[in-house]
């Protein structure tokens, strides 16, 4: 927040060390609200859920980062708010799969596939070929995703010509652990270059 973000997260995941228990959302939000846009991550989430997860957190968008359909992410979106549709990208034809959300999220975001056989989709710290994105055209604002620190963020802006980012593993000094020094240190990398 004192660094500049415009968004702030909080990951409703088991799998995750991330995860946050409803009670501790509450008092991050109670704290963050009207300072930054709020954002609940969740991932194939069943509406109690959401609905609990609404009611403690009161969020701007849900992010949905599970294999949602197009039409499970239309109804939450009208049921519980706006949405941030995350999409695996690993290759060019992943992004046919783009224009249905368009549709029905308010955002997109596009991380890294996760590895085989992983426990959740994302917040791996990997990274796809940023170049897939140059000069592709979107109806919806969107984010880049994956595998993001502040020495390769603006690299990362300028090949894939992203607006907003994403980070989460990037400003950690542990799994689940954000280092306020890093989550400065990156933001401010996004607008100039690092200097050595």
């Amino acid at each position: 927040m004192r660094a500049g973000a415009a968004f702030g997260g909080l990951v409703f995941h088991p799998a995750s060390p991330r995860n946050v228990s409803l009670d501790a959302a509450w008092s991050i939000a109670s704290a963050l609200r009207g300072k930054l846009k709020m954002v609940a991550l969740v991932a194939d989430a069943d509406d109690a859920q959401l609905a609990a997860i609404i009611e403690a957190v009161r969020p701007d968008y849900l992010q949905l980062h599970g294999s949602e359909s197009v039409a499970r992410t239309q109804d939450i979106r009208v049921r519980f708010g706006a949405v941030i549709k995350a999409l695996p990208i690993a290759e060019a034809f992943d992004f046919d799969a783009v224009k249905p959300y368009e549709a029905v999220a308010d955002m997109l975001l596009f991380d890294a596939k996760p590895p085989k056989g992983a426990e959740r989709a994302g917040g791996h710290g990997n990274a796809f070929d940023w170049t897939l994105l140059k000069g592709r055209n979107f109806n919806k604002p969107w984010f880049l995703a994956g595998g993001l620190d502040t020495d390769n963020v603006l690299r990362a802006i300028e090949l894939s010509g992203a607006g907003m980012v994403d980070v989460s593993s990037g400003v950690e000094s542990a799994p689940g652990v954000k280092n306020a020094d890093r989550i400065s240190q990156f933001i401010a990398a996004t607008r100039h270059p690092v200097q050595a």
